[in-house]
């Protein structure tokens, strides 16, 4: 019995061993959002977590704010800094304000990516767009173009004054209003991706600008905000709703008409190449340089500008003929 005792213990202790050897192995990715909470951000996790189980030994960590605030990612990083995690893939409340602690990951030997929305080259190795800037943009305008034949006035419903890319993408929009001669844009107001702020900035637009005739909302919170004021304004059919939105949660105000149509990239996706990009640089695979063609998996390859970017895919529409479809997805 003594020995059987002793080879059990024996057993286990190896077992033990074994487990902390394999542990030591699994890197550890972490994904860290605008904010907790963010339908968008949600989904990118779910690629995310796709991707480690296809890489097998990548663990995430799927971790942000409460609010979308610098001041809050800047305490995230730091707990993660502390805990030696391997990668850290951001998206951005501010490009800058991120730069020293991030330059301080990376000091620590911790592989630093940006996706989404870009922090500053001083402050990682490279930024994953969704999609092309310039193509974004030519999608914003002409969506609410489309929509309105005979022109009229437009504004802005953006996240907050900082975000990189929605400031990029605005940028975009305006210098392709030129085809569109017949289209003022009034304002952009900012709603800083909180549901109630972009509610109230929504109702402001509509009641400062009584001609508007759509808003244009490339954010996921500010979207589905801004349908819902116009639908409780009685304004649908008279405003309408676009910019980029998730097909869950915009799927019924398709159907009431609020919005006739939006569009994105597919945020699975784009959590899936950011972590499998993320695992490429981290492991030496590759490096993130100008001219550097990264693996992204099932998403393909992608090439790096002199800025270090590189964009995953074009912006995809979504109506009344597909979104329900979509909606069952993300």
């Amino acid at each position: 019995m003594s020995n059987w005792k002793t080879l059990l213990t024996s057993a286990a202790v190896a077992t033990a061993v074994f487990a902390n050897v394999a542990h030591a192995d699994t890197k550890r990715i972490a994904v860290v959002v605008k904010a907790l909470g963010i339908g968008f951000f949600d989904a990118v996790d779910k690629g995310a977590e796709e991707a480690a189980k296809q890489l097998g030994d990548v663990q995430i960590i799927y971790t942000g704010p409460t609010k979308t605030t610098a001041e809050g990612q800047i305490d995230v990083i730091n707990a993660l800094i502390a805990q030696k995690v391997d990668a850290i893939a951001i998206s951005a409340n501010d490009k800058d304000a991120l730069v020293p602690v991030l330059k301080k990951a990376m000091d620590r030997g911790i592989t630093v990516i940006s996706f989404d929305s870009g922090v500053a080259p001083a402050g990682r190795e490279m930024q994953l767009n969704a999609s092309s800037t310039e193509l974004i943009g030519k999608m914003l305008i002409k969506m609410a173009a489309d929509s309105m034949p005979d022109g009229g006035k437009v504004a802005v419903l953006s996240a907050s004054a900082t975000a990189t890319n929605q400031n990029a993408w605005i940028d975009a929009m305006k210098a392709s209003m030129s085809a569109y001669p017949n289209i003022k844009l009034d304002e952009v107001a900012y709603g800083d991706d909180m549901a109630d702020k972009s509610y109230r900035e929504a109702q402001a637009l509509m009641q400062k600008y009584p001609n508007l005739k759509a808003i244009i909302a490339p954010t996921t919170v500010g979207i589905q905000a801004a349908a819902q004021a116009v639908e409780d304004a009685k304004m649908v059919g008279k405003i309408n709703v676009t910019g980029l939105g998730l097909p869950s949660e915009m799927a019924g105000h398709v159907h009431t008409g609020a919005s006739q149509g939006f569009a994105i990239w597919n945020p699975i996706d784009l959590g899936y190449a950011a972590t499998m990009i993320a695992d490429e640089l981290m492991t030496k695979k590759a490096e993130a340089k100008p001219g550097a063609v990264l693996d992204m998996g099932r998403m393909g390859k992608v090439t790096l500008d002199a800025n270090g970017e590189g964009a995953m895919a074009d912006p995809f529409f979504y109506n009344a003929k597909n979104v329900d479809e979509f909606a069952k997805i993300f």
